[in-house]
């Protein structure tokens, strides 16, 4: 039994490394994830899967009084953070979900960027709730000191974010109104857009192929944006569409820029190359907003 254990567990770490982009050797002899340190450095308790050699510290949200559908949501309900930390030295990698609401997406997701984290996912597990509750799911791969000292930090900013509760950033923008200069947009992004019931939006399409079948832009495969508002004060939301390898290079240079990402997670199925999508919203002058999308779009293999 444990030897099939082990070579399970080896198995999964070649194929996370394809994932993460590490190039490791398996060790038959892994040994159990340290939980005593992966504690200290998370500042979380755990608990040793022995059957399949993970150590799970958790984060239960036992702060957030959520309702769904009537339901009085508790940490047991999906409600729990938590990170799962499998293999032992330079063979570790870690997995969690991270429990958020809406104002703490962002400094938690920086702080995952900072400390070498990838951000995988972003998403509701909810519809209906009260107060809205998101899910950034991270991922990684080193050693295993490092990656617990990585996860204390992504804890560390969400209880900060706990206690000093940020807020969203707010402006009073109507499209009806939009006075913007469209040239200036066109002149940083490098591409010409439409303008339509105030919004000026822009749409860059991509390739891909699906059930044997080229799709484009019209199909979906694009990254866009549209801007409403003044140049001194506008707002830009839109939607990223990236390869895998491209996306955390893009999550950098928004949150750089001080764009939030509102959502990460695919739009289709069995196409190639797999596609990412990416929904975002910012706020300030029109000439910055363009700017960080431009720097995003910059870090984006060319098809």
């Amino acid at each position: 039994m444990k030897s099939a254990v082990i070579l399970r567990s080896a198995l999964h770490m070649l194929a996370a490394a394809a994932l993460y982009g590490v190039a490791i050797a398996p060790s038959p002899a892994a040994e159990a994830p340290d939980g005593a340190r992966i504690e200290a450095l998370t500042g979380l308790k755990g608990k040793l899967n022995a059957a399949e050699g993970v150590f799970k510290v958790s984060f239960p949200r036992s702060d957030i009084r959520a309702t769904v559908a009537g339901v009085k949501m508790n940490p047991e309900l999906g409600l729990t953070a938590w990170a799962a930390f499998g293999g032992a030295g330079d063979h570790a990698m870690v997995m969690g979900d991270i429990v958020l609401l809406e104002p703490e997406i962002g400094p938690v997701m920086d702080a995952a960027l900072g400390a070498g984290l990838q951000v995988t996912a972003l998403h509701n597990h909810f519809v209906g709730e009260s107060p809205r509750v998101m899910f950034m799911h991270i991922g990684a791969m080193g050693e295993e000191e490092d990656l617990a000292r990585a996860v204390g930090r992504v804890f560390d900013a969400l209880k900060s974010a706990i206690r000093d509760r940020p807020a969203l950033a707010h402006a009073d923008i109507d499209p009806a109104a939009s006075s913007l200069d469209p040239k200036k947009i066109d002149a940083v992004l490098g591409a010409r857009g439409a303008m339509k019931d105030g919004v000026y939006k822009v749409v860059i399409g991509r390739r891909a192929r699906m059930a044997g079948q080229e799709i484009g832009k019209e199909m979906g495969v694009n990254t866009w944006a549209a801007f409403a508002g003044a140049d001194e004060r506008a707002v830009v939301d839109g939607d990223f569409v990236m390869s895998e390898e491209e996306l955390q290079a893009v999550l950098k240079a928004l949150r750089a820029g001080r764009i939030d990402v509102v959502a990460i997670h695919n739009h289709m199925t069995g196409e190639t190359p797999h596609l990412v999508f990416l929904h975002y919203w910012g706020i300030g002058t029109s000439e910055a907003l363009a700017r960080t999308l431009r720097r995003a779009l910059d870090m984006q293999l060319r098809d």
